[in-house]
C-alpha cells in the first residue's frame, strides 16, 4: 500500500508583535518571485527596512527565479502561487529538486483552504494570504527562517485533524480531491486552454492530458467535457486566477 504523503505540522500564525531580531553582520537574503512589479516593489521596500533581512533579487516568473538562484546566494524564497509559464506548485518542486531544503514561503491571494496543504506537500515551508498585512508577513518570514513552518491557525487545525484521522473541520471543496497535476490542468481548462495548449505548456502528450481530464470529471462528478469547462471557468473566476502564459 502506497504510504500517505507526510504533511509537516505547521505552527500557527505568531503574533505580529513578536520581538524583531537585532541587526547582525549577515542579514538573511530573500528572493522575491511575483509577476506583479508593484507587489515586488512593495515587498522589497518592507523587507529592506528590516535589520535582519534583505532582498537579494527579484523575479517575475519561475524561469527567471531559477536563473537568479544559480548565481545569487539565497536564504529564503518568497513566492506567489499564480505566475506565467509554470504553476507555483511545480516551481516549488523544481526548486526543491535543485536546491533541496531551501526555505520557501508562499504569499498569495488565493484561498488557503485549497492551496496551503498543496504547497506544504510540494516542499514549501509556509503559506500566508496577502491580506494578512506587513507585520504578519514579517513574522512569517522570520518563523520560516528559524526552521519552523508557518500557516494560519485554521489551516494548522485542518492539518492536525487530517493527520489524526478526524474529518477536517470547516468547509471542504471537491477540488481538494484532485492531484497536483489534475489541479494544474483544471486551472488551465478554466483559463480557456485546449488540450493541445495544455499538453504543449506542461510538456505532456495530448493523450495524457485527456486521461487527466477524464479523472478530473470523475472526481468532481461532471458528466462531460462541456460540464468540466463550465465548472473550471466558474471556479477560476471565483478565485481571481489569471491565465498562465505559454
Amino acid at each position: 500500500m502506497k504510504p500517505k504523503p507526510q504533511v509537516p505540522v505547521a505552527r500557527s500564525a505568531v503574533p505580529a508583535t513578536q520581538p524583531v531580531p537585532p541587526a547582525t553582520a549577515a542579514r538573511k537574503r530573500i528572493l522575491i518571485v511575483d509577476d506583479h512589479p508593484f507587489m515586488r516593489a512593495g515587498l522589497a521596500q518592507l523587507i529592506d527596512k528590516q535589520p535582519d533581512i534583505q532582498v537579494c533579487g527579484e523575479a517575475g516568473d519561475p524561469g527567471e527565479a531559477l536563473r537568479i538562484l544559480a548565481k545569487v546566494p539565497t536564504d529564503l524564497i518568497l513566492t506567489d502561487i499564480t505566475m506565467p509559464g509554470r504553476s507555483g506548485i511545480e516551481f516549488i518542486k523544481d526548486v526543491q529538486a535543485i536546491h533541496a531544503g531551501l526555505p520557501m514561503l508562499v504569499v498569495s491571494m488565493h484561498d488557503e483552504a485549497i492551496y496551503a496543504e498543496r504547497v506544504l506537500r510540494a516542499g514549501a515551508r509556509g503559506y500566508i494570504m496577502k491580506e494578512a498585512g506587513g507585520e504578519n508577513l514579517l513574522a512569517a518570514i522570520r518563523q520560516v527562517l528559524s526552521g519552523q513552518a508557518y500557516v494560519s491557525p485554521s489551516v494548522s487545525a485542518r492539518i492536525l485533524d487530517s493527520m489524526s484521522g478526524r474529518k477536517p473541520r470547516g468547509s471542504s471543496s471537491p477540488i481538494e480531491k484532485l492531484s497536483d497535476r489534475e489541479f494544474e490542468i483544471f486551472q488551465l481548462v478554466g483559463n480557456g486552454k485546449s488540450t493541445r495548449d495544455i499538453a504543449q505548456q506542461l510538456g505532456l502528450s495530448p493523450k495524457t492530458v485527456d486521461v487527466h481530464r477524464a479523472n478530473i470529471k470523475e472526481k468532481l462528478g461532471l458528466k462531460d467535457a462541456t460540464a468540466l469547462v463550465r465548472h473550471a471557468v466558474r471556479w477560476v473566476e471565483t478565485q481571481g486566477s489569471e491565465p498562465a502564459s505559454d
